[in-house]
């Protein structure tokens, strides 16, 4: 039985990555190792990026929230932190978004604690 060289293994390896890619990009070895090792870039700052970008969102929708109220979001976090109630920012959200009630009764219980 005739041993594969360790070439052709690394070369399918690569162009297996790049199934799916446009043009020669998933056709030649050269052109689809330089897309791979740019999608991998890309992948990687994409995952920092989506932690950036839903923490926006979920102090985007805290601020609408508490908009209604005239209360502040600085001043918010800032009693949240003084009342010592460990709530992040994603569960503040996601309750800003389906039970607005709740959020009123955290800022009563933050008027209550100062």
């Amino acid at each position: 039985m005739r041993v594969k060289s360790p070439r052709i293994k690394r070369h399918k390896k690569i162009l297996k990555l790049a199934k799916g890619y446009r043009m020669t990009k998933h056709r030649l070895y050269k052109v689809a190792r330089e897309a791979v090792l740019h999608a991998g870039q890309y992948a990687y700052d994409g995952r920092k990026l989506r932690k950036r970008d839903f923490r926006r969102l979920w102090i985007t929708r805290i601020n609408a929230a508490l908009s209604e109220t005239g209360v502040n979001y600085q001043d918010f976090i800032h009693g949240l932190k003084a009342a010592r109630i460990d709530l992040d920012r994603k569960i503040l959200a996601d309750l800003a978004v389906s039970d607005p009630e709740a959020i009123k009764v955290i800022l009563a219980k933050l008027d209550t604690a100062t």
